[in-house]
């Protein structure tokens, strides 16, 4: 039962990640990106975390983006495409793209096909706990934790400034 929650859950992690990319309208990729969250959550209780699974839900599926879907409703711009007709990238992002899956099709088949008929990694027993996350959020992971409190507070900011700007709002008066 297990190996086909696995599967269901890295189909729906692997179809969500390609709609927020492929999805025109922002808040529907905002959506996704919930399901894709969620998607990861039961990954991470396959892998006996149940700490970081409900973390994962309450934090990012919760939290970060119901910020998310505010901003996006505030800043608006649903209507207009998010890549404009033409250019550049539109031409050269196929070749990019077929590039990253050949690379990628070499990697796993190359690495990972021997482990398919084991057991999997020994896992200790205060995998996943509070304990054991806290002591390496603020031991080994310090610096990228608060770098992704600060990329977090920019990108609201941001998303505040480029809404007044969209709407004519630099020059309102107090």
């Amino acid at each position: 039962m297990a190996e086909v929650l696995f599967f269901l859950a890295a189909a729906l992690a692997i179809g969500t990640a390609l709609a927020i990319v492929l999805v025109q309208n922002p808040f529907y990729s905002v959506l996704a990106l919930i399901l894709n969250l969620i998607a990861l959550a039961i990954l991470f209780l396959l892998l006996n975390a149940e700490f970081l699974a409900a973390a994962q839900v309450v934090v990012y599926a919760g939290a970060v983006m119901v910020l998310y879907i505010f901003v996006t409703a505030y800043v608006g711009g649903s209507d207009q495409p998010v890549i404009p007709e033409g250019g550049v990238l539109r031409t050269i992002a196929p070749f990019f793209a077929a590039a990253i899956f050949i690379e990628l099709s070499i990697a796993i088949v190359g690495s990972g096909l021997t482990m398919l008929d084991s057991s999997g990694a020994e896992i200790s027993a205060g995998f996943g706990s509070p304990a054991q996350i806290g002591e390496l959020l603020l031991s080994r992971f310090l610096v990228p934790f608060e770098a992704a409190s600060y990329l977090l507070l920019i990108t609201a900011v941001g998303a505040i400034v480029l809404a007044q700007r969209r709407r004519g709002l630099e020059e309102a008066e107090l």
